[in-house]
């Protein structure tokens, strides 16, 4: 299976050349897999979605920018993308290295055990729900605002759509965790539950194993939130074009739904 190159975790001395790696994948997967001709965009088509990218631990906001370029739909095509650079900041999980992260995160591999930084993720979402806020403002709908993300990306994703006061069009968690305990759900209102969650997880990911991501239904369904969990066998911690391919069909969806 061809897939959407690895963004580590760890290993922060490895950090650039991931990167490298990964402008140099993309770049190949465009010239092998994009169609020869697209359908055209109208120039007059005004921007009526935003989707807004998180990236994992260690990676930056442009080096995931080319992720847009992967999808062919006119409803993603022609919506407006945001791909934020995480703050740099020590990282406990590696030994206090400082690089781009959401949150501090205690330990590696995540599991459903693992310490929560509760108080980090929170302040995190606060930023988050300042991107979000500001879309609003320019105009878009809550409904037609998308927000996804890999790995610490994926969790911050999750939290940050189910502690948005209004329903969002959908939240991505690719390979993510829970990274708060059940007693947030106090704080998930009632047009928050109704924002529905895409959960896409690699069944050999090592780095947030399997187990994490299953953990993740439960909790939603304990909130009353609907989700769509896809379980990809023989995929690391990675993102996969078959993952890409689900999610420009959700949204999709989604999106002709609500207009």
């Amino acid at each position: 299976m061809s897939t959407f190159p690895q963004l580590a975790l760890f290993r922060p001395i490895a950090v650039l050349a991931v990167l490298f790696i990964a402008t140099t994948l993309i770049v190949s997967f465009l010239q092998s897999s994009s169609p020869s001709s697209s359908p055209p965009i109208e120039a007059a088509m005004s921007r009526k979605s935003f989707v807004l990218w998180l990236h994992g631990l260690g990676d930056s906001g442009p080096a995931n920018e080319p992720i847009r370029t992967l999808f062919a739909s006119p409803e993603l095509r022609s919506a407006r993308w945001s791909f934020p650079s995480a703050p740099d900041a020590p990282v406990s999980c590696n030994h206090g290295a400082v690089m781009p992260s959401w949150f501090d995160i205690h330990e590696i591999p995540v599991n459903p055990e693992s310490p929560k930084n509760e108080k980090g993720v929170l302040e995190a979402v606060q930023n988050v729900h300042a991107m979000i806020d500001k879309e609003i403002a320019a105009g878009i709908n809550p409904k037609n605002i998308f927000v996804c993300g890999f790995s610490q990306g994926g969790a911050l994703t999750l939290a940050s759509v189910l502690l948005y006061p209004k329903t969002l069009g959908g939240g991505g968690v690719f390979s993510g965790w829970v990274p708060f305990n059940s007693s947030i759900i106090e704080r998930i209102t009632p047009e928050a539950r109704k924002t529905p969650i895409l959960w896409s997880h690699g069944m050999a990911d090592s780095t947030v194993p399997f187990a994490a991501g299953q953990a993740g239904p439960p909790f939603l369904e304990q909130a009353g939130i609907k989700c769509e969990f896809k379980a990809y066998p023989n995929l690391g911690h990675s993102i996969s074009n078959e993952e890409l391919r689900s999610l420009e069909s959700w949204i999709s969806t989604l999106l002709q739904g609500s207009s």
